[in-house]
């Protein structure tokens, strides 16, 4: 009924749709809707819809789940193939397929999960094709052991670099490195020490505090969530023979140059990892770049560059610069990107009528260019039957003039070597009539000068067109009307003109399917009464008004807030139909309350605060700010203007000068109050210009005398309708960016100045002068990048605002360029003209500007030294860089290196690059003075001679005419003697110097000269030898503590080291003229040492104490006074020399001081009685307690210990006999102590402590030999085997016995 009564009223319009559809019959892709009554009976071919990744990880602890779901008319079947076969899912009772779905669920409870590794594919079938999943590539996670190794420790040199190594085991997927130690703390990581992206740990230097025997690496596997360690790595610094201070070099990348290749969209992270004292810092650039903004970022301490979301133009040379206060070095990295293929346009599924054509695209790009293959149904296009209709063009596939039943789901496969994309798109031979899917007469409603979209969705095949008409009117594109491709009417701006019944017809060449809706424009909600400010006295009445104007279909609601929240729960608040009151108020009820107006549709809301005052007396009048306007209305509406009046407050005694009118659009700033205009302060209204498409409200604060007022409510909103721009963006600016583009950029518009929605922007540029303009359309952008342009080209570029209303005015031309390219001409007549040694002047002409193809930025010259003139070999420096701008012709080249071989060129560069260089130019720089003469060593020949040796500079400039050698005697002061020198040849490396002073310390100055001058001296210091005859050794008190002399030094176990190994002292006493002096109650103590620096102690502690010796730090000095001794002790004092790790080098015999007693007072305090009484008090006390001690003893009797030895056979507690070291009784004298461990009774006997930690427990053979500073050589030594003959000159031989005894 309703298609007879349409097509009465527009039976014309349907005959003009009827011939426009058989005038074409190319179609697009048209998707079948969910919709069930379309479904239904609707046939369609299969379309995955779910499928498992295509690296699938799986845990072997839980089941396998693998994924495959798919739509269709009817629903399809599920097959799988395994490894390129097929997967019989029925016959694997461990395997179970979901019903309704291919999803398979792989039980490998009992079974190892390796069996069921491959790679699966799904196909999902009905009777109009089939679609195909990836290929899922099913891969067991693994977290292996780390292989048993054992890690020997490694001592290092303080300075050096060193890299701990992690090597963890390869798992699936790979594991997460971090280190740890023993307590699982994280090892803190700094400048110095960093973690590398492979897991290895990276020292640039290492410092003392590096020692340490817990360096543990962990690798955490993230899918079995397990972790594992490797063992422990021991590090031992030294300090014997530390690193030096040097310039950094690359510890990873090694070299100066490397390449790297990342995939498009990947993350790209490059690492440098610098080795260097100090430790260096590293900084990154991109050569002839700069670094992608907002997509880059430093980690690791700037050692590692990462950039994300990576783009071809990310591609080109990196340098990572290591710089310290030594010097700096680089290193180059290559980043090659290329990219696994990626969708341009994917196939879209079609749906085609009987004799329709229709296209498959398959757009992709990537690098190297993807490999396109088509496949029909799963099976490759080349083997399926010849089907003419179907004509295959690299990635398109043009189906014509199709037929009922040749419906297929086609495949595209797109893979080059970094991957595949796989595609299913099926062809749809459908024939059906239209179908509209919007409800019949579905009513639509919304507020005046606010958009409408009507819907008329539909379906068919062919695609329908959509016409709309309203009261038989056809309805057209329009400024008021637009129809979008899914057939939505949209009114731009509705107005209640535009109420009533609009009509959509579908059709296409089976038939037409018409629908009507209906339209209701509805008035806004306003506010016409807002609520005041109020001031009331406490525990008196509020009251609030808020009247509204609405449409009278539409109800509206009413909700009050306060402070943006719910009303109290109070029934002192009581909410009427228009207004609010608040009873008996108080304090708490102050603040802001709002109104707010709702309907189905829109909502309106004003705001008033209510302050809570006490009732006082009138005050004195006096001057105040005014009370803020009041009454705010607005009349005289129109489309740019308004009038806005207002009722003045109270001026407080101070006439009012002027009102402020502010507004607020609540459109696009909601909040931001701005500005507006001023008037006079005997006006109490004001005409307003107003912009289109604007929700303003407004607001007028007063001003006296005293200052300005607060602001009063604002008034109700008025939205203006929407226009055409009024103001084309500014700012227009074109720059070129590489040498076939140019961006034209540009500010945007703000809300205001839009005018109106739908803003867009009209870009349109061509060359100087010519006719043809190209134009493009732009929204919510503010540039826009033209490629295929000429090189450095002037152009005429304009960029105009348009909305849905109309375009803005006409714009300004803006003159740009377009991107450069590098010059194409090398500077000519390049001359060199040589000023000194060090510094050369150069000279070229200029280029001619037509061949800079771009701004010419200046010219760069570089020079390159190539060999010294006096060597041989070729000994070529890294090139040297000098840019110049654009306006100079002459340069200088600074800090040139004497007698040596130069090559020049000149090239210009632009803003894109570097142009070609010029002829190479060769030139000699002149001799200069050498560098210093190397490894100066002094070596002692006997008591009155030295010999100097050297080798040559390492820079000689020029030709060596000799060598000068000075020469003087320094004392402890440093206080210098006569200074001599000697003239040598040039091929001397070595002199002897006769006839010096023993036992002095000498000073030398050695320089290198050639015809030029004389270079830089090398200073060094050294003894002669000493006269052991002049050491005076202080006498020493028998028994008294006297050391044996120190054995020879052992040789230093084998370790790791990067320097050199330490050179030891020359042999003989360090430590002579040892002397003393006593005072009353302090000694003075003086000596001369030979030795190598070091630091020097004296010790010293009562004689026959057991309390630890005493060390004072002498500081360099060659006396020292010990404070604080008491007056008649005897005390034992001796000299060490201690290296930088506190380990003893040199020593003096022990000499026993004895502090004078004080005479006068002793003899005074003998001759007093009391004393006498005191003394003989003593005594006898003393010979009671050791009789009672003797009775004692006699009762305990005596512990028969060879006896219980003999029984038990022990050899870890066999005593040491004195003659042979080997063990014997134990024995209670001094000659006998214990060892540590063991306790001693009163009865004089020995017992074994219930701890075994005795030195015999650690005996495996070896000498048991003591190094100077009194510790083990070798391993401890539990032999009985070793006698005095086997080199034991002294009483005191070094056994672990006797060591031990010296602790006791």
């Amino acid at each position: 009924m309703d298609g007879k009564r349409s097509c009465s009223l527009c039976g014309g319009a349907m005959m003009i749709m009827m011939m426009m559809m058989m005038i074409s019959h190319m179609t697009s892709a048209l998707e079948v809707p969910l919709d069930s009554k379309v479904l239904e009976g609707l046939p369609q071919p299969p379309t995955i819809t779910n499928q498992s990744p295509k690296d699938y990880i799986i845990d072997p602890r839980e089941n396998i789940n693998i994924f495959c779901e798919a739509k269709g008319k009817p629903h399809p079947s599920f097959s799988w193939t395994r490894n390129g076969t097929h997967f019989d899912v029925e016959k694997d009772p461990k395997v179970v397929m979901m019903p309704g779905t291919g999803n398979l669920v792989i039980d490998i409870s009992g079974e190892k999960a390796e069996v069921y590794e491959g790679v699966y594919q799904c196909i999902a079938r009905n009777e109009h094709g089939s679609a195909v999943s990836n290929n899922i590539v099913i891969r067991q996670s693994r977290s292996p052991l780390w292989s048993k190794e054992k890690n020997e420790p490694i001592t290092v040199q303080r300075g050096t670099s060193l890299i701990l190594q992690c090597r963890p085991p390869a798992g699936l997927p790979p594991p997460i490195i971090f280190w740890m130690d023993n307590n699982f703390q994280r090892l803190p990581q700094n400048s110095r020490v960093s973690q590398a992206l492979n897991g290895d740990l990276y020292f640039s230097n290492v410092i003392m505090e590096d020692t340490r025997n817990d360096y543990i690496c962990y690798a955490r596997f993230p899918h079995t969530q397990t972790i594992q360690q490797k063992q422990p790595i021991t590090v031992k610094v030294l300090d014997n023979s530390p690193s030096g201070e040097r310039v950094p070099s690359f510890l990873h990348p090694p070299g100066m140059e490397s390449t790297t290749m990342v995939l498009k969209g990947d993350t790209l992270e490059l690492e440098c990892i610098a080795d260097g004292l100090p430790t260096p810092n590293i900084s990154w650039t991109k050569v002839n770049g700069e670094l992608p903004s907002g997509r880059f970022s430093f980690y690791s301490f700037q050692k590692t560059l990462k950039i994300k979301e990576v783009t071809e133009a990310d591609g080109g040379d990196y340098r990572c610069i290591a710089k310290n206060r030594m010097g700096s070095s680089q290193h180059t990295i290559t980043v090659v990107v290329r990219a696994a293929p990626f969708w341009i346009s994917a196939p879209q599924n079609l749906i085609l009528a009987p004799k329709e054509t229709g296209n498959l695209t398959c757009d992709v790009d990537g690098n190297p260019k993807p490999t396109i293959t088509w496949s029909v149904n799963g099976n490759p296009i080349e083997s399926s039957h010849n089907d003419p209709s179907r004509k295959v063009s690299d990635g398109v596939i043009t189906l014509s003039d199709v037929q009922t039943g040749s419906s297929a789901v086609y495949q595209c496969n797109a893979s080059n070597d970094y991957g595949y994309l796989l595609a299913n798109a099926f062809v749809s031979v459908l024939a059906e009539p239209p179908r509209v899917l919007t409800s019949l007469n579905h009513e639509y409603s919304v507020i005046s000068n606010s958009r409408a979209l009507l819907d008329c969705a539909s379906f068919g095949s062919p695609l329908p067109k959509i016409t709309w008409f309203k009261d038989s009117q056809s309805i057209l594109n329009s400024d008021l009307y637009h129809i979008h491709k899914n057939g939505t009417l949209e009114i731009n701006v509705a107005q209640p003109q535009n109420s009533g019944k609009y009509t959509c017809i579908a059709s296409n060449n089976l038939g037409n399917k018409e629908n009507h809706v209906h339209l209701q424009v509805k008035e806004p909600t306003r506010i016409i009464r807002q609520p005041e400010y109020k001031e009331v006295q406490r525990n008196s009445i509020a009251v609030f008004e808020c009247k509204v104007k609405h449409d009278p279909t539409l109800i509206p609601s009413m909700i009050w807030l306060k402070d943006n929240g719910e009303l109290p729960d109070d029934p002192r608040f009581e909410v009427g139909s228009d207004s609010l009151t608040i009873h008996d108020v108080t304090e708490d009820d102050e603040g802001t309350y709002t109104c707010i107006r709702n309907t189905t549709l829109d909502q309106d809301s004003a705001s008033a605060t209510l302050t809570v005052v006490e009732a006082t007396p009138t005050p004195t009048m006096i001057l105040e700010q005014p009370d803020p306007p009041t009454d705010l209305e607005l009349t005289d509406q129109r489309e740019r203007s308004v009038r806005l009046t207002w009722t003045p407050g109270d001026e407080h005694n101070s006439p009012i000068k002027l009102f402020l009118i502010q507004y607020e659009d609540s459109l696009h700033e909601p909040g931001v109050w701005l500005n507006m205009t001023e008037v006079s302060g005997t006006s109490t209204t004001a005409q307003l210009e107003l912009s289109p498409y604007v929700y303003y409200s407004f607001r007028v604060l007063a001003l006296n005398g005293v200052g300005l007022s607060e602001s009063s409510d604002p008034s109700r909103q008025y939205r203006t309708n929407p226009a055409k721009p009024d103001v084309n963006p500014s700012d227009v600016e074109v720059s070129g960016t590489s040498p076939d583009t140019m961006t034209i950029s540009w500010r945007e518009l703000s809300g205001l100045e839009s005018n109106g929605p739908g803003l867009q922007y009209k870009v349109s540029w061509r060359m100087k002068d010519a006719e043809q303009w190209t134009t493009v359309t732009l929204a919510n952008v503010s540039q826009h990048v033209v490629t295929g342009t000429p090189t450095f080209t002037l152009y005429e570029v304009t960029v105009q605002a348009v909305n849905d209303y109309g375009e803005g005015p006409r714009p300004e031309v803006v003159l740009g360029y377009s991107g450069e390219n590098s010059p194409t001409v090398a500077p000519e007549n390049v001359k060199v003209s040589v000023q000194s040694g060090t510094e050369a002047e150069v000279h070229w002409e200029a280029v001619p500007l037509s061949s800079v193809r771009g701004r010419l930025k200046g010219y760069k010259v570089t020079y390159q030294k190539m060999r010294s003139l006096h060597k041989q070999d070729y000994d070529r420096e890294n090139p040297q860089v000098l840019i110049f701008s654009g306006e100079e012709t002459v340069g200088r080249l600074p800090d040139l290196h004497p007698y040596s071989h130069y090559r020049l060129n000149i090239r210009a560069f632009n803003g894109h690059g570097d142009g070609p260089s010029s002829t190479d130019q060769q030139f000699q720089t002149p001799e200069g003075v050498p560098g210093p003469p190397t490894n100066v060593n002094i070596r002692n020949l006997n008591l009155d001679s030295l010999l100097v040796e050297w080798t040559p500079p390492l820079e000689d400039n020029g030709h060596l005419t000799g060598y000068l050698l000075k020469y003087q005697p320094i004392n402890t002061t440093e206080e210098a003697g006569l200074l001599k020198e000697v003239l040598l040849p040039a091929n001397e490396t070595s002199y002897t110097l006769d006839k010096l002073t023993h036992s002095t310390h000498y000073k030398f100055f050695l320089n290198a000269m050639t015809e030029t001058g004389s270079g830089p001296a090398v200073t060094k210091e050294a003894f002669t030898e000493v006269d052991e005859a002049l050491i005076r050794h202080p006498a020493v008190e028998a028994g008294k503590g006297s050391a044996p002399p120190s054995p020879p030094p052992p040789t230093p176990p084998v370790t790791q080291s990067l320097q050199p190994p330490f050179q030891a002292p020359p042999a003989g006493p360090m430590f002579g003229n040892v002397n003393s002096s006593v005072k009353e109650d302090h000694a003075v103590i003086s000596w001369e040492y030979l030795g190598p620096d070091g630091n020097v102690y004296v010790e010293y502690v009562v004689d026959n104490s057991k309390e630890p010796w005493k060390t004072e730090f002498v500081n360099g000095t060659r006396t020292f006074q010990i404070r604080g001794l008491k007056p008649g002790m005897s005390y034992r004092v001796r000299l060490v020399a201690k290296d930088h790790s506190d380990a003893t080098i040199h020593s003096t015999q022990e000499m026993l001081i004895t502090v004078p007693a004080m005479t006068n007072r002793q003899a005074e305090i003998a001759t007093q009685g009391w004393f006498i009484g005191l003394m003989c008090a003593i005594a006898l006390l003393i010979l009671v307690l050791l009789i009672v001690c003797f009775i004692k003893r006699n009762k305990g009797g005596k512990y028969p210990v060879k006896e219980k030895e003999d029984a038990h056979q022990d050899p870890e507690i066999q005593p040491m006999k004195e003659d042979d070291g080997t063990f014997g009784e134990y024995s209670d004298t001094e000659d006998h102590k214990p060892l540590k461990g063991s306790r001693t009774p009163s009865n004089g006997t020995v017992k074994k402590d219930d701890s075994d930690d005795s030195l015999v427990d650690y005996g495996e053979g070896g000498d048991g030999q003591f190094n100077e500073d009194g510790s083990f050589i070798g391993q401890y030594s539990g032999k009985k085997e070793k006698d005095t003959a086997e080199g034991n000159e002294s009483s005191e031989a070094p056994s672990p016995v006797n060591a031990m005894n010296s602790f006791v």
